[in-house]
C-alpha cells in the first residue's frame, strides 16, 4: 500500500517515507502521527510538510511544493540512479514544480 499524487506518475509506500526521513535524521515512529509524541514543529527542514503529509485529504499549497521540491531533489542526490525510489522522488519533485508553476496545491490519490 502506498501513496499516489496529483500532478505526477509517483507512487510511494510508506516505507519510503521512513527512508527519506531517515536522510535527516529523523526517525518517522518517534513523531505524532505515526505512533509516538514528538511533534513535526520541532523540525525546521524543508522536507517536512511532505513528511508530515497526512494520508488522507491532505495537500501541499504551491509555494510549499516549489520549497520541498527543491529539498526533495538534495536529498536524494546521491541515491543511485537506478533506485525505484530515487526514481519516484524525481518524479514527485517534478510534479511539485508542475503544482507550483500551476498554481494549484498538490493532493493525495
Amino acid at each position: 500500500m502506498g501513496l499516489g499524487f496529483t500532478h505526477c506518475e509517483a507512487h510511494w509506500s510508506y516505507t519510503d517515507f521512513h527512508y527519506l526521513a531517515a536522510c535527516i535524521g529523523m526517525n518517522l515512529d518517534d513523531m505524532e502521527g505515526f505512533g509516538a509524541d514528538i511533534p513535526f514543529e520541532n523540525f525546521t527542514v524543508d522536507i517536512i510538510p511532505l513528511l508530515n503529509l497526512s494520508d488522507s485529504d491532505s495537500y501541499l499549497m504551491p509555494d510549499v511544493c516549489k520549497t520541498v521540491a527543491v529539498r526533495l531533489r538534495q536529498l536524494i542526490h546521491n541515491w543511485p540512479d537506478d533506485d525505484i525510489d530515487k526514481k519516484n522522488a524525481l518524479y514527485l519533485a517534478e510534479g511539485m514544480e508542475l503544482a507550483h508553476q500551476q498554481n494549484e496545491p498538490m493532493g493525495l490519490i
